[in-house]
């Protein structure tokens, strides 16, 4: 092509895609390039067949609760693994083709191949160079294997690779408990695997909340080993693998590796635009997702400032609107917001508890061992605790092991963004019963450290000690 193109978009996962929609409602002049199999992450390795998984999981899990609500016969079920993983691959399969409509059409718009880029209009895809005014950068990432380990082979498996498995081995580990080490971890042990799982620091999930950290830990520790506070190491043992953390030291026959996503950004060509930080990336304005100011756009898991979908998802709109526009426009990021799939689920909205000045900051918690709707339905284990301003109330974080944690998340997400106070949040109707209301409990308790509001105000209604009330 002669005439400069007027967008190329590297990459066709979440971001990608998202940038190539609010492209081609701008120009038709682009194309969108792809390594590898087209299909996003999250459809395919990510979060819609480990959600299918831990599904499965909880819903064989939930046969351990029937005795107390009179419920007989839980002894004859059984977990039949490998139509589990079938069902995990058909719908994963579904999901991927419905991704691939959005790439339907596009003809030689749509190129399979390598890119790298030559400068910051032109790149080379396959021998064969484009030029462009402007070029979206969506990668993606891979997970993270530390070579030594490589040559354990299949032994060794990732989020890549474990949905392909047939069936589930007897003894397993997970290395890494960070959000995707801790759900698939929970996952395989409440399949019936005899799962051990390691992590180098003490911290679950991603929690920075010492409190919540704690009941998460011990929660977990019900159901499987955990070894926490030194890096693991593997050996091949027999057709198994040893792993050795510290004194801890157990034999499995797979090990899955979660470690985290590294940005697929090795030799794409960054180094011909910029000088590149310690982990190969160059700086990207968050409010524009600009390459230091140049006419290319990193967004998505490329750039490693969150490699969450819906964050992915808005750094490829950002992209595509202001890779079509003659000056870029920033745009205000919403609330961090990262949930976790465990059960309970655990999440952090807002500002994390690390992040925070102690000393300008209250803290509101609840337990929900003794709340009512949580006892009712077994679900009666877990923590949240919200962080608001000292002085004036306004609510700033949360962290949180709790039941229906992933909705109690999202409500505060909206109420963080829209710089509500505690008492105003308080005002908001709380039905009875529901698990919110240990929300509003972890809410009154921040409101008996901020100064009194007057008697005319339903924020200060107080709770009724009783709790089946409250």
């Amino acid at each position: 092509m002669n005439e400069p193109l007027d967008v190329v978009i590297i990459g066709a996962g979440t971001a990608g895609l998202s940038a190539l929609r609010e492209v081609r409602r701008r120009t038709q002049r682009f194309v969108i390039i792809n390594d590898g199999p087209w299909g996003t992450v999250c459809a395919r390795v990510g979060c819609m067949p480990s959600k299918t998984l831990i599904e499965a999981a909880n819903a064989y899990h939930r046969r351990g609760s029937f005795a107390e609500f009179g419920i007989t016969g839980a002894e004859g079920l059984k977990a039949d693994v490998p139509a589990v993983l079938r069902r995990v691959r058909r719908l994963r399969d579904e999901f991927v083709r419905s991704t691939l409509k959005a790439t339907e059409g596009l003809g030689e718009r749509a190129i399979s191949g390598r890119a790298r880029l030559l400068g910051p209009d032109r790149l080379e895809v396959d021998g064969r160079e484009l030029r462009a005014r402007r070029i979206i950068v969506a990668t993606g990432s891979h997970p993270i294997v530390p070579e030594p380990w490589r040559d354990l082979g299949e032994r060794l498996l990732t989020t890549d690779t474990l949905f392909e498995q047939e069936d589930l081995p007897a003894r397993m580990a997970v290395v890494g408990l960070g959000p995707v080490g801790v759900e698939i971890a929970q996952a395989l042990s409440r399949l019936g695997v005899e799962l051990v799982a390691f992590d180098g620091i003490q911290k679950l999930g991603g929690l920075t909340d010492p409190a919540v950290n704690a009941v998460a830990v011990e929660l977990l520790r019900r159901e499987f080993t955990l070894h926490l506070g030194e890096n693991a190491e593997l050996a091949a043992a027999g057709a198994g693998v040893r792993v050795r953390a510290g004194t801890a030291e157990s034999t499995v026959d797979r090990v899955v590796v979660a470690l985290g996503r590294r940005p697929n950004v090795d030799d794409i060509g960054l180094e011909a635009l910029v000088e590149l930080d310690e982990r190969g990336l160059p700086p990207v304005d968050p409010g524009t997702l600009q390459v230091a100011g140049l006419p290319v756009f990193l967004v998505g898991d490329s750039n490693q400032r969150a490699p969450l979908l819906h964050e992915a998802a808005d750094e490829g709109h950002i992209a595509g609107i202001n890779a079509t526009r003659p000056n870029v426009d920033r745009f205000e990021r919403r609330t961090p917001l990262v949930i976790v799939f465990a059960d309970p689920n655990v999440a952090i909205v807002g500002r994390r508890f690390e992040d925070l000045d102690g000393s300008r900051v209250l803290a509101g918690e609840v337990r929900f061992e003794r709340q009512g709707r949580a006892r009712a339905g077994q679900h009666d284990h877990g923590i949240l605790r919200v962080y608001a301003e000292r002085d004036g109330g306004r609510l700033l974080g949360a962290e949180m092991c709790a039941p229906a944690g992933e909705h109690m998340a999202h409500l505060l997400a909206l109420a963080i963004g829209r710089s509500l106070t505690v008492r105003e949040l308080l005002r908001m109707p709380f039905y009875h019963p529901v698990l919110e209301e240990g929300l509003r409990t972890a809410l009154r308790e921040l409101a008996s450290q901020l100064p009194e509001g007057g008697e005319s105000d339903l924020a200060a209604c107080g709770p009724l000690g009783a709790e089946a009330l409250d």
